[in-house]
């Protein structure tokens, strides 16, 4: 069921056996480095044709009996059986929210202006973007499996906020990690989404596809908590 994609290949020479995600009319792969795998998924919405439609990495996976230990087709039906939308695991943060986890990380000014852009694009949802940023667990990594009609719903809603904050973000004295910060702000929003809509989900576990250093992740973590060390690089 997996249909590998080149994430700003724009430009760039294409990867064998990947689909390229600057085909096609109205992409927007040259935004990659600010939108990382929301290129993607702009890609799939505008020309994929399936009853359901996701995103997984080429570092983390929803989990499953699958060659290295990733989802099957097979297995993917049977969580669409039981809802709409699969989403991974939630994240939880524990001693702090994800708002605070944002703040300590990135710093409050990226958070003020996604709350900003979300006010002015869609008011309704603002109550529920405000309980995400005020609870310790979120779905995290832009990833997800949604029905076709739902997908369709989700990222006509999603792309012009996302879009709308990649313009007025400066990019003149950003590192390529900061420049990624829409990307980032997008996580918020599928949570947000699912809440606003009232529409139910499966959890799917997640699978890092290559060994995950806790102790650097952890170290990084309480450093930006305690001690307001802003992260600087991906983990």
């Amino acid at each position: 069921m997996y249909v590998p994609v080149q994430a700003g290949a724009i430009g760039k020479e294409t990867i064998e056996g990947y689909q390229r995600d600057d085909e096609g009319d109205g992409g927007i792969s040259a935004l990659n480095p600010h939108l990382s795998e929301l290129t993607v998924l702009y890609w799939a919405w505008k020309h994929l044709e399936a009853e359901s439609i996701g995103l997984s990495h080429y570092r983390r996976q929803f989990a499953g009996s699958g060659k290295r230990g990733v989802l099957t087709h097979e297995q993917a039906e049977e969580l669409l059986k039981k809802s709409p939308v699969v989403v991974p695991k939630s994240r939880n943060y524990m001693i702090e929210t994800v708002g605070a986890h944002f703040d300590h990380t990135h710093g409050s000014e990226t958070l003020d202006l996604l709350l900003q852009v979300v006010a002015d694009r869609s008011p309704n949802s603002i109550p529920a973007l405000y309980r995400k940023l005020s609870d310790t667990r979120m779905h995290m990594f832009n990833m997800f499996i949604m029905r076709r009609d739902l997908l369709d719903a989700y990222c006509s809603w999603m792309f012009p906020i996302v879009c709308e904050i990649e313009k007025r973000v400066d990019y003149s004295t950003a590192s390529s990690y900061e420049a990624r910060m829409p990307g980032r702000l997008s996580e918020f929003l599928l949570d947000t989404w699912l809440e606003t809509e009232s529409i139910a989900y499966a959890e799917c576990p997640l699978h890092d596809m290559d060994p995950v250093n806790w102790v650097q992740k952890g170290g990084s973590f309480m450093a930006a908590k305690f001690l307001g060390k802003e992260y600087t690089a991906s983990f």
